[in-house]
């Protein structure tokens, strides 16, 4: 716990390096076609000097010779997660992200934690309504709540 708080919440850029070799070593390169990432709220990302679910889709990508793929944005502001509960959580991402191009093929979609799933649910629909094929994903922790 404290590797991922340093990493989002102290900024230490080094980690995004060996948290994709973590993650390499623990998972076969899945079949995807391009890779992308949940994208950073525009408010609490002022605070953090690196968002970890680009810097780690960065360093897969590289590691897996998968292209980047459609960004995906955020469309409006969103609460933050860890005070909500599951269906509020779910509520809260409904609509809350959008791709700026057209989605192809299958999409690895990276996120830093898996909490509720809500985040990877709302950008993964998002992804499939532009057109991907096929949506995985993969985190590097998970939150046991």
């Amino acid at each position: 716990m404290a590797f991922v708080h340093g990493w989002k919440e102290r900024a230490l850029r080094l980690l995004a390096p060996l948290a994709a070799e973590l993650v390499v070593a623990r998972l076969e390169r899945p079949a995807a076609d391009v890779i992308t990432y949940i994208p950073p709220d525009p408010v609490r990302q002022l605070r953090r000097t690196e968002h970890p679910a680009q810097a780690l889709a960065g360093e897969l990508g590289r590691r897996w010779e998968i292209e980047p793929g459609p960004a995906l944005r955020r469309t409006r502001a969103t609460e933050q997660q860890a005070s909500l509960t599951l269906i509020e959580r779910r509520g809260n991402l409904r609509g809350a992200f959008e791709v700026r191009r057209a989605a192809r093929g299958r999409v690895l979609l990276i996120d830093d934690v898996y909490t509720s799933g809500s985040t990877v649910h709302a950008a993964a629909s998002a992804l499939r309504h532009a057109g991907a094929s096929r949506v995985d994903v993969v985190t590097f922790a998970r939150a046991i709540r």
